[in-house]
């Protein structure tokens, strides 16, 4: 099939149905929460840890999501790891006949950032994939004085 992928119902309802079309209320509605799988890295743990939360709060992270956002974490950790590369032994390295290469780790990195950057897209995870969603605002969660707000300052007992 030629064209778009298209836009899921939910995506298109947050934000605000640009182009009108008929939306599709019969589309599957995955609910759950997902675990780490144990095959990701220690670097791969963390950042399901940093940013499953996040995402499960928006209501962008569900059960069925498990694997893409398992590639995410595992592309996010083999970045890392190939940055580390980099600043270890440099931009370029002497091959065995002795002439200068680019060090391998450069193209690692380098695939690992695509790869990350399509995943960061379809999680809504940059400005701009941010910008295309019109979430509704999240109300703030109460603290134990928060009734403070509601009493009059001297400013408005003296008008």
């Amino acid at each position: 099939m030629a064209g778009r992928r298209p836009k899921p119902t939910a995506a298109k309802l947050l934000a605000g149905n640009p182009g009108h079309r008929p939306l599709n209320l019969n589309e599957p509605k995955p609910t759950g929460v997902p675990t780490c799988p144990r095959h990701l890295d220690a670097q791969a743990r963390a950042e399901w840890k940093r940013m499953s939360a996040e995402l499960r709060a928006c209501g962008l992270l569900t059960l069925v999501d498990r694997a893409a956002f398992a590639a995410y974490c595992q592309c996010w950790s083999r970045w890392v790891t190939a940055e580390q590369g980099i600043a270890k032994h440099g931009m370029v390295v002497k091959a065995p006949s002795g002439y200068p290469v680019q060090n391998p780790y450069v193209g690692i990195a380098n695939t690992a950032l695509d790869q990350l950057r399509k995943y960061l897209i379809e999680f809504g995870m940059t400005p701009a994939a941010r910008s295309k969603v019109n979430a509704p605002h999240q109300p703030k969660e109460e603290d134990e004085f928060s009734f403070l707000d509601t009493i009059p300052t001297e400013s408005h007992r003296t008008q």
